[in-house]
Parts: structure tokens; C-alpha cells; sequence
């Protein structure tokens, strides 16, 4: 199964931003500012646009998913240095 939601870069030719994948139907890619996800973010549908009220709904779940997967990578981080 793949998860709803993927992180994706491109760092090499865009440093400043970080993309989250949304896999699941309506598909598409969510990209913003690495470090303020709602700055200049842009949405590449894949498939059909969704109305207003669940386009915010994808939203804020894209944006807490790329939160926590930050967060967990921080942890982890920190985890292998102390050791």
C-alpha cells in the first residue's frame, strides 16, 4: 500500500522549496516554501480539482503530514548524534 501522503525535492534546482505528494484520488503535488510551507505554495493537480471546503481539508492534512515528518526526522537526527 502507499502512503497517502510523500515529501519530495529537488534540491538541486530548488532549494527553497519542498514538494508533498498527495497519492491518493484527486491526486496531486503541493509545493511551498521549505520554510513556511504556505509561502508561494503552489498545486499541480494530477487529476480533477477539488471543491473548496475539501481542498482545505488536503491542505492542512499535507501541511501537518510534511510537520510531523520534519519533526520525526529531527528526532531521529538528534537520536544517531547521542549515540
Amino acid at each position: 500500500m502507499i502512503p497517502r501522503f510523500l515529501i519530495a525535492d529537488n534540491s538541486q534546482e530548488l532549494p527553497e522549496r519542498v514538494f508533498v505528494v498527495h497519492t491518493q484520488t484527486p491526486k496531486c503535488i503541493i509545493g511551498g516554501h521549505i520554510e513556511d510551507f504556505d509561502r508561494d505554495r503552489e498545486i499541480f493537480w494530477l487529476d480533477e480539482a477539488l471543491g473548496e471546503k475539501e481542498l482545505n481539508q488536503l491542505l492542512q492534512d499535507a501541511e501537518q503530514f510534511l510537520d510531523d515528518e520534519l519533526m520525526y526526522q529531527d528526532d531521529l537526527f538528534d537520536e544517531e548524534e547521542a549515540n
